[in-house]
């Protein structure tokens, strides 16, 4: 399916939604740091989605009771955010007949069965550092999280999807009359 921008919205969801579900909904004690200290974050990682990595983060501590600041001479803390993974894998089943497109005729898809499944994935850790002298004094396990949307059709017409994102778009969902 085509899209004019450079991740469909449901591979946004997967994402966004798989970073969130990673972090602890109840994180009593979850870092050893007290509760309204000033905290500097940084964020690395492979994915190229810094900027809503760290805004989803500095939420996050904020609901905690940490005060997130831009500078880290204003922290008492450096909070390091390692991204190990955050990205999507998919995957289809066709039976039936794929499309064909040649010089002198084309087919359409014919399926009696299609499976397209996408997955979200959600993997990071942080480690937390003392500020100004950078002594490390912990890691936390990692947290992980996934997400889905599969999408089927059977019999050549009927269509149904299946996902745990909250409100996944529907097609033509927003077109006008």
């Amino acid at each position: 399916m085509a899209t004019q921008s450079k991740r469909a919205a449901i591979e946004q969801l997967l994402l966004s939604e798989a970073l969130i579900r990673s972090l602890p909904q109840e994180a009593d004690s979850l870092l050893p740091i007290s509760t309204g200290a000033n905290v500097f974050l940084e964020i690395s990682g492979i994915s190229g989605d810094e900027k809503l990595v760290r805004d989803v983060l500095a939420g996050w501590l904020g609901q905690q009771g940490y005060f997130v600041q831009n500078e880290a001479a204003k922290a008492s803390y450096r909070i390091n955010a390692i991204l190990s993974s955050l990205g999507t894998e998919s995957g289809k089943t066709l039976v039936g007949i794929p499309e064909v497109e040649g010089n002198f005729i084309s087919i359409g898809e014919l399926a009696f069965y299609k499976a397209e499944h996408q997955t979200g994935y959600a993997n990071l850790f942080f480690d937390v550092f003392e500020l100004p002298s950078g002594k490390h004094i912990f890691r936390t396990s990692s947290f992980l999280a996934e997400t889905f949307y599969n999408y089927y059709t059977a019999f050549l017409i009927f269509d149904f999807n299946r996902t745990n994102l909250i409100k996944p778009p529907r097609l033509h969902s927003f077109q006008h009359e």
